[in-house]
């Protein structure tokens, strides 16, 4: 008899991440932004290993939404499909800490 295992849930949202979120989208759109990245932006991405690797890659699919829920959307599948492009594209892959400035700005 075999177990099934339960997928483990996706890192929550750092708080930097939650307050960029804040500044980005409007109140309307905020919770769902929330959602959207949490559950899309997680465990299942491939070749993530950290948890601090998934903050990097939120990061640069939130600085590629510009506060569209649209574009977010759109971020978040160009993430899943190589997430390595999505840091490339926004300018975060040079340097490991570069998405903290950005949260902080």
């Amino acid at each position: 008899m075999s177990e099934t295992k339960t997928p483990a849930l996706p890192p929550a949202l750092s708080p930097a991440l939650c307050a960029k979120l804040g500044r980005l989208f409007t109140p309307e759109d905020v919770n769902q932004a929330c959602d959207l990245l949490q559950t899309g932006c997680g465990n299942a991405l491939p070749l993530v290993s950290s948890d601090e690797q998934i903050e990097r890659i939120r990061s640069a699919v939130l600085k590629m939404s510009c506060g569209s829920l649209t574009r977010l959307i759109a971020a978040i599948a160009h993430a899943q499909a190589d997430w390595r492009d999505t840091l490339v594209g926004v300018g975060f892959a040079d340097d490991a800490r570069q998405h903290l400035a950005w949260l902080e700005a």
